[in-house]
């Protein structure tokens, strides 16, 4: 009797579909996905943004650097997120690693290194990342962490996102209010919300409230140049800066980012090539540290923001979309930084909070209806308090403590999880 052979799984997964044509793209493209490829580049244009431009003034960088910065990190996101997305005709959007952001602030900083070895540990990052998915054991590990702790990490970074549009009421009943009057009308009467998507419209109607009452800041907005001008920054080589930063950072993209970004894409029921998505974390974090921007990953929040409505199979057009958006924005970062950030902070928040209801409701009915609760609500717990340490995020130790603990106060639930897993 002959033992059954096992076939090998790809290293990197086969689409397993015919990759997008220009013709398929604008029969599929419709409203729907154009909102959401607007609000998806408004949110990646705002407060993530606003926290690269606060790290690098604080770490004295100059204008130069910093657009060169914002430059690198939309490009190659916008080229990443297009190739990916016809490829293997699904949503695979990439930005890059907000943790990883907050992570450079203290190093920057404290000045205990020069900007050319911190862009240094970028190229390592990159490179690392690249060793490991050549390895397969970047879907392995993900894979072995069941869905509902997953995405109880994703509701503990998501709740933020509604208790800012809450405080963005507070602060502004008339503007954010306003706005989420007409999100409330638009999902409530849905023969308007499909004309007029709810986010949409909360969009223009804050526009318009922004421009009746004379909020839009036009002295802040000072440009010397409306395109971008990329710096080369030739990289040093720092062991204390590589230990002190390329394994968080590392981290952040393959566990906090991309498992982020994976399980929302599971959640709407689009299956992401995990291996190959890090791959491509590697090769954009490679080609952004060139010009001085940090790593590149699968984004979550982006990604919720795409499949957030409209249907399923049309979804990938938000994602073609919203990388032309992120190529423009890129070469015109200058320009468009300075409008973004010079319109209220309140109406930036109620917008990505309004955006972000759906994706973070799906991610708490996830986490707690079923197996592993006591494993998300510990995840969800760690993951909200925002403690770190050794430079790693919350999200992170959120995973690890709700894993352990789920292991050992349910090893029940794990049974089947294992018997899926080896079966895959």
């Amino acid at each position: 009797m002959t033992t059954p052979t096992r076939t090998r799984e790809p290293l990197f997964e086969r689409p397993g579909v015919r990759p997008v044509t220009p013709r398929d793209y604008l029969r599929d493209m419709n409203l729907s996905s154009l909102s959401n490829a607007i609000v998806a580049l408004i949110f990646s244009a705002s407060g993530p943004v606003a926290v690269i431009l606060t790290v690098g003034q604080g770490g004295g960088l100059t204008a130069s650097q910093l657009a060169s910065w914002l430059f690198g990190i939309f490009v190659v996101a916008g080229i990443i997120t297009v190739v990916a997305t016809v490829i293997y005709r699904r949503p695979l959007a990439f930005a890059w690693t907000i943790p990883g952001t907050v992570l450079l602030g203290p190093v920057l900083a404290s000045g205990r290194y020069t900007w050319a070895e911190v862009v240094g540990t970028f190229y390592a990052t990159g490179i690392l990342i690249l060793i490991l998915s050549l390895t397969g054991m970047v879907r392995k590990v993900m894979d072995l962490i069941p869905m509902p702790i997953v995405m109880a990490m994703v509701a503990g970074v998501f709740l933020k996102f509604g208790t800012d549009l809450v405080q963005s009421v507070r602060t502004d009943a008339v503007l954010a209010g306003g706005m989420v009057l007409v999100f409330l009308l638009l999902t409530r009467i849905t023969r308007l919300g499909k004309y007029l998507p709810p986010v949409i419209g909360a969009l223009l109607v804050g526009a318009a409230i922004i421009a009746a009452t004379g909020k839009f800041d036009q002295q802040s907005i000072q440009l010397d140049s409306f395109f971008a001008r990329p710096e080369f920054t030739v990289p040093q080589w720092s062991l204390p800066a590589m230990i002190e930063l390329v394994i968080p950072m590392t981290i952040t993209v393959l566990v906090v980012q991309n498992g982020q970004g994976t399980a929302i894409l599971r959640k709407g029921e689009f299956e992401p090539p995990v291996n190959t998505a890090a791959m491509l974390s590697g090769l954009g974090t490679l080609a952004a540290a060139t010009v001085g921007a940090h790593p590149s990953c699968l984004t979550g929040a982006t990604n919720a923001i795409l499949i957030s409505s409209g249907r399923k199979e049309r979804q990938y057009t938000a994602a073609i979309t919203l990388g032309f958006f992120m190529l423009a924005f890129g070469i015109l970062a200058p320009t468009f930084t300075q409008l973004m950030l010079a319109a209220p902070q309140t109406y930036l928040l109620a917008l990505g909070g309004m955006a972000m209801l759906p994706s973070l409701l799906s991610a708490f009915t996830t986490s707690f209806r079923g197996k592993y609760v006591w494993g998300a609500l510990l995840t969800f717990v760690v993951t909200v308090s925002g403690v770190s340490f050794f430079g790693i995020s919350s999200a992170f130790w959120g995973l690890v403590v709700g894993y352990l603990c789920s292991r050992i106060m349910e090893p029940a639930d794990y049974h089947h999880h294992h018997h899926k897993v080896d079966a895959e």
